[in-house]
């Protein structure tokens, strides 16, 4: 039983240690997604009205994301921009990552040391356009209520290019059905409409790099290693998100 106790306690401070960096990092996107639209209405700034969704999918609390939003039209708030970083890591991992930060040479400094102490190095803008693509990518649980044939028929005129099926797993060791949409970036906006006027509810909705030609990383140690240099640009609080080209 101590075992079982101590377990489920490690377990526990790690989730709570993940939501501590988790918050501030969603509630960095709800800010500049609120002054970029220029409204703290979501149901009149959609980049607004996405960024509460995908908060409220890590069970953001509802005061986190008000607080967000106020703080877009605080006259006195620091003016938080997204900047992309792209890096070469070991064993042929090519990586992009996205950041949110109101202070650039706070975070090319801190990304640029990470990275060195993992053995990768920053590159140039643009570097990685041939590895990546930037798609716009948007997951719903799987409904019996929805003909996916259907649907994507009705969906490709709005910008639609794959959908799939796929299991994510849940905490509770119950497996959840959702599907996955995939769609040029640009369409980011036209999708979500046509969802939303179709009353599917959107559990995620991301613009995200994609890998062109996915690498394996065979070897458990290089598969490790990469493993920890993600963790540790993660852990920076400018950092939002780290693509790599690993299959």
């Amino acid at each position: 039983m101590g075992r079982a106790f101590e377990y489920r306690k490690a377990a526990k401070m790690k989730r709570w240690g993940t939501m501590s960096r988790l918050f501030p990092k969603l509630g960095k996107v709800i800010t500049m997604a609120a002054k970029e639209g220029g409204s703290p209405d979501p149901d009149m700034n959609s980049k607004l009205r996405t960024a509460i969704m995908n908060a409220k999918a890590q069970n953001m609390p509802k005061d986190n994301i008000e607080a967000a939003i106020k703080r877009a039209f605080n006259k006195d708030a620091a003016d938080i921009k997204e900047i992309i970083y792209e890096a070469k890591a070991p064993h042929g991992v090519q990586m992009i990552i996205t950041c949110a930060s109101d202070n650039n040479t706070r975070t090319v400094a801190n990304v640029r040391s990470i990275l060195k102490k993992g053995s990768a190095e920053m590159l140039n803008s643009g570097s990685l356009n041939f590895i990546f693509t930037k798609k716009a990518v948007f997951e719903f649980d799987k409904s019996d209520t929805v003909d996916l044939e259907e649907l994507e028929l009705e969906l490709i005129d709005f910008g639609l290019e794959e959908i799939e099926e796929d299991v994510e797993p849940q905490e509770n060791g119950k497996d959840k059905d959702i599907v996955r949409i995939y769609a040029e970036f640009e369409s980011f906006g036209d999708l979500t409409k046509a969802l939303e006027e179709r009353e599917i509810e959107i559990k995620k909705a991301n613009i995200e790099y994609i890998a062109n030609t996915p690498i394996e990383l065979d070897n458990e140690e290089h598969l490790e290693e990469i493993e920890t240099l993600i963790e540790k640009l993660e852990e920076d609080d400018d950092v939002q998100k780290v693509f790599t080209n690993i299959a």
